[in-house]
């Protein structure tokens, strides 16, 4: 099949509230930001004249709206986005700690990105057979429903001959367990050819707070081709 996409990524799509000042009364404002980071990722490549499509889904609300509109303005191919008549986009307020990280509020009990589901990619495979690249994370793999999407993508992303790219994007809040979250997260790196893993990602998966030692252990075990570390 024609390579029409450089990278197709699944996964979450929705609104962080950023505190932006406070208000005369004294209260804080927030800001509606696009987020999700499996489409930051293709906003930032469409910028850099690469060729992305989204598959995932939000809530057919004004905030699911506001992202498909900005997300297709930014020139990512938005047709594999499904709109959720019942479950609302997902919420997450950013709070910045004064060590400069973020701590993450999400509101998603449920959250319409959690709602995707096997047949709905399926329906979308062209966007991922067309793709020189398939790029996941495991915010697609905390719920039952939306794990079984995601691993029917990369299934079909293997048969097509992509190039398999994993961000764990660890968000601890999200899971039942830490050792569900680990658990998907081995899954993940099972299945990649390139990583994006984050300091604190390599700590939590190996113990290993050294992290030329920690990225080591992980490509020891899953013999992945190419991987990316980074400090937060």
């Amino acid at each position: 099949m024609e390579k029409k996409y450089d990278v197709t990524a699944l996964g979450e799509l929705l609104i962080d509230f950023v505190q932006n000042g406070l208000s005369d009364q004294g209260n804080p404002l927030f800001e509606a930001n696009p987020g999700g980071a499996p489409c930051n990722v293709l906003a930032m490549l469409t910028k850099a004249g690469k060729k992305t499509a989204f598959l995932g889904k939000v809530g057919n609300d004004m905030f699911g709206r506001m992202l498909k509109t900005r997300a297709g303005g930014e020139g990512i191919d938005m047709t594999g986005l499904f709109m959720d008549e019942e479950v609302h986009t997902t919420l997450a307020f950013v709070e910045k700690l004064p060590n400069g990280d973020r701590d993450f509020s999400f509101y998603r009990k449920p959250g319409a990105d959690i709602m995707l589901t096997k047949d709905e990619v399926k329906a979308s495979a062209a966007l991922i057979e067309g793709a020189r690249i398939f790029h996941f994370g495991t915010l697609s793999m905390t719920d039952d429903d939306v794990e079984k999407a995601t691993k029917e993508a990369v299934k079909i992303a293997k048969k097509a001959g992509c190039v398999i790219s994993f961000d764990p994007n660890l968000r601890p809040p999200l899971w039942s367990s830490e050792e569900k979250a680990k658990e998907k997260i081995r899954w993940g790196l099972s299945q990649c050819d390139v990583l994006k893993i984050s300091d604190n990602e390599i700590t939590f998966m190996t113990g290993e707070e050294d992290l030329d030692k920690g990225i080591q252990m992980i490509i020891d075990e899953y013999k992945i081709p190419l991987v990316f570390a980074t400090y937060g």
